[in-house]
């Protein structure tokens, strides 16, 4: 089971540049704010490039961008050209420059990236390394001000999106962004790997990309008392994080990819439908050749949508949401910029952050939904789930399982917690408390013989942060997580 803590952070939308909540994400098409348990999702309409000009406009000390494709304009189909989106952004970056602002940015060589043209030439660029061993620099993420002098200010834009008009008004994208110092050093550690140096000037002979890239151990975040988990490709093996964050699921599940080619991905998901919980998912036509498109076709039926709405338009989101119904679970998003491919994940240079927050979930699930009904077909019928752990202690539940009566509450605490389960017969149980570091902490029961029947169990623990509860009961185990806040 993900082990993993709510990460917070902070963001402001393009209206006005005031201190706001500690994590904010927006969509570029329409939600369904009738899912919404409490925060409505934020649907830009046609305005993300005016907030990223906007938080680019905020900066004081540095911008580190790391882009795959920066494009001034773009042909489609239709013959119709953008000149209009790109030039906001190039203009925030030029005006930052101007009053001091350090700017470095990466991009990856096989673009064109003509919107690079639009910038100040006296700004300090760098493109990803071609040949055999490279694929493609596929990073989306901004680093603005990681070091300033005040802990408030480090944000870090990421995501999906590209930088032109189809990207920011067309395609399916999502956009996360975060506020946190340490989040923002450890996005500014990889940034320099790419750049070879921690100053102005990149240094060719010590740059490191894709596979010849490190990992820095840097995954870990705490940020208001929350985690988040941040993985680079291809050094951070990606992959299995994704796969352990999609066996985490307990209760349901929505994924929207863009490219999706890995198999064990999706024998992981087939297994959590055949399972019993709630699964939906949509992928872009692109990968419809695919094992992965073919196998959900006929495995999810109708909870499987593959996008073709228009051959000038990608869905283009590489993320899951895991038990956005059940806050009793561990309501989480994975995203960033990493398909789920083979490439993504031992060749390209990629981000992908997973954050456990319940409203951050949610958010996602009204922009899933409104995505997934707004296909042709069946619509997404949402589950609902008692998350209400107050069991009568005189209830007799018999031969059910751990992982379907074994809870911790309240969650998240101020410290003191209890633990209710059922038992079929008498048994030996065992329930132990391990830290993030995998040290046990404390044993609430060691081996102890109980009846069949309920059970409560409670501890306090006096330091914040997450914790990893563990039931062993005859020949059943589970792990599962709480929250301890101040």
């Amino acid at each position: 089971m993900k082990k993993l803590l709510l990460l917070s952070v902070f963001v402001f939308i393009f209206q006005g540049a005031n201190a706001g909540n500690k994590i904010k994400c927006y969509f570029n098409k329409p939600v369904d704010t009738t899912a919404s348990t409490g925060v409505n999702a934020v649907y830009l309409n046609n305005c993300i490039a005016d907030t990223l000009a906007a938080y680019i406009s905020r900066s004081r000390y540095s911008l580190d961008i790391c882009i795959y494709s920066f494009e001034k304009y773009v042909t489609f189909s239709s013959s119709v050209l953008d000149t209009a989106f790109a030039p906001k952004v190039a203009a925030a970056i030029d005006c930052a420059y101007a009053r001091g602002v350090r700017v470095r940015l990466i991009y990856d060589s096989s673009n064109a990236n003509t919107g690079l043209t639009l910038l100040d030439t006296g700004i300090h660029t760098m493109g990803s390394p071609q040949g055999s061993a490279y694929t493609i620099m596929h990073n989306k993420f901004l680093i603005i001000d990681a070091q300033s002098p005040d802990a408030a200010d480090p944000i870090v834009w990421t995501g999906c999106l590209n930088w032109y008009q189809e990207q920011f008004n067309w395609d399916y994208n999502n956009v996360i962004i975060f506020q946190d110092s340490a989040l923002s050093a450890a996005y500014t550690a990889e940034f320099n790997m790419m750049w070879g140096d921690t100053g102005i000037n990149k240094n060719w002979a010590a740059s490191k990309f894709g596979q010849f890239k490190t990992d820095l151990g840097m995954h870990n975040f705490y940020i208001d008392g929350n985690l988040v988990e941040l993985y680079f490709s291809p050094s951070d093996g990606t992959d299995s994080h994704i796969q352990s964050t999609i066996e985490s699921a307990n209760k349901d599940l929505y994924f929207g990819e863009y490219t999706f080619t890995e198999t064990t991905d999706a024998n992981d998901i087939i297994a959590k439908y055949n399972a019993g919980l709630t699964v939906y998912g949509i992928d872009d036509s692109y990968s419809n050749s695919y094992y992965p498109t073919t196998h959900f076709t006929p495995d999810l039926t109708t909870h499987f949508k593959i996008y073709t709405e228009s051959t000038d338009t990608l869905y283009h989101n590489k993320m899951l949401i895991i038990d956005p119904s059940d806050t009793c679970s561990d309501p989480m998003v994975l995203t960033g910029s990493h398909n789920w491919s083979t490439s993504a994940n031992t060749k390209n240079d990629e981000n992908t952050v997973i954050v456990h927050n319940a409203s951050i979930a949610n958010q996602y699930l009204q922009y899933f939904k409104g995505s997934f009904d707004n296909l042709t077909g069946s619509k997404l019928t949402l589950p609902t789930y008692d998350c209400n752990p107050a069991v009568a202690p005189t209830q007799v539940v018999s031969n059910v399982a751990l992982k379907d009566n074994f809870t911790v509450f309240p969650n998240p605490s101020g410290g003191e917690i209890y633990m209710t389960y059922q038992l079929a017969s008498t048994q030996a149980v065992s329930i132990e408390i391990y830290n993030v570091t995998g040290l046990k902490v404390a044993s609430v029961f060691n081996n102890e013989l109980q009846d069949a029947g309920r059970h409560t169990g409670s501890y306090t623990l006096s330091t914040p942060g997450m914790y990893f509860i563990k039931i062993i009961a005859g020949n059943e185990s589970l792990i599962t997580k709480v929250l301890i806040t101040e």
